[in-house]
């Protein structure tokens, strides 16, 4: 069995992404990891090759700047980076990690064992996990239905697949239709880390990727506009990878208890009291599980 590992990356030191840490926890699971690497006027391509890994493997890109983002498909140049990214991986599974996303090195024995486990089951297109969002500070998770909470990450590398936008994977099935992979549970969890950067690198971010997704006025970042109910201090460990890159904080962050609660906000809160009430969860997943 052959792993693939697969990123894109544009920017990342600038815009403050954990993408070395996010690359360093999954080499020891693949034998490969290719990256789309676009125009980068920082320090993003020294980082990457002074790791001085050999699994590493860079495909230079152009990023499609004129792609309008007033189609039902918004950040469709997202999904163009991952699919070049996917196409040049050459294992049987390809495991995808976002350039602010972490795996734990506890989750390693039951990542390797579903791809094991599935690799002849044919039903199984990919493999899906858990997520933690923190959020604002390392301590912090924010757990609501507006978030997703699983994703497929692996994606077997012998079907017809691409990505529409960074987030998940669509299926081929002909000319016309694409459909979202049949997948089964890995029962590991990724560490998201997209909202732990800086406000001032968030809005960084959120300026030079605004154009790809949708006309209109950038809104300068604040953590603390957030409803204070979606927030749970984290009892785990952060993987180690990224342990050094995390800044130092305590306790739960501190969202503004006078923060004015959205229509849509309002319905995430009684969902959620609703999951508390039976059991149930309203998580919206881009994938079928069948196993």
């Amino acid at each position: 069995m052959k792993i693939s590992g697969f990123t894109f990356l544009r920017n990342g030191q600038k815009l403050g992404y954990p993408f070395v840490a996010s690359i360093q926890s999954a080499l020891p699971l693949v034998d490969e990891f290719v990256i789309a690497l676009g125009p980068c006027d920082d320090g993003t391509e020294k980082m990457v090759r002074d790791l001085g890994e050999s699994k590493i493997r860079i495909v230079p890109t152009q990023w499609n700047e004129g792609i309008r983002p007033d189609y039902s498909v918004k950040g469709f140049v997202y999904g163009q980076q991952k699919t070049i990214a996917l196409a040049n991986c050459t294992g049987d599974w390809a495991f995808y990690l976002e350039a602010d996303e972490v795996i734990h090195e506890s989750d390693f024995p039951k990542i390797r064992g579903a791809m094991e486990n599935y690799l002849a089951d044919k039903r199984v297109e990919a493999l899906a996990f858990d997520y933690l969002h923190f959020y604002g500070n390392a301590n912090t998770i924010v757990w609501s239905p507006g978030w997703y909470r699983s994703e497929v990450r692996i994606i077997r590398n012998t079907i017809p697949a691409w990505s529409s936008e960074a987030l998940y994977f669509n299926v081929v099935v002909n000319h016309k239709k694409s459909r979202y992979p049949r997948a089964a549970h890995t029962g590991a969890t990724i560490y998201h880390y997209d909202w732990v950067r800086s406000e001032e690198q968030m809005n960084l971010k959120s300026a030079a990727v605004l154009k790809y997704w949708q006309n209109r006025t950038l809104k300068e970042t604040d953590y603390t506009q957030i409803d204070p109910a979606t927030l749970k201090l984290f009892s785990g460990t952060h993987p180690k990878a990224v342990q050094d890159w995390l800044p130092k904080a305590d306790g739960l962050f501190q969202a503004d208890t006078s923060y004015r609660l959205s229509s849509r906000e309002k319905k995430h809160r009684f969902m959620l009291r609703l999951e508390q009430w039976f059991g149930v969860k309203f998580n919206k997943k881009h994938y079928r599980l069948v196993r």
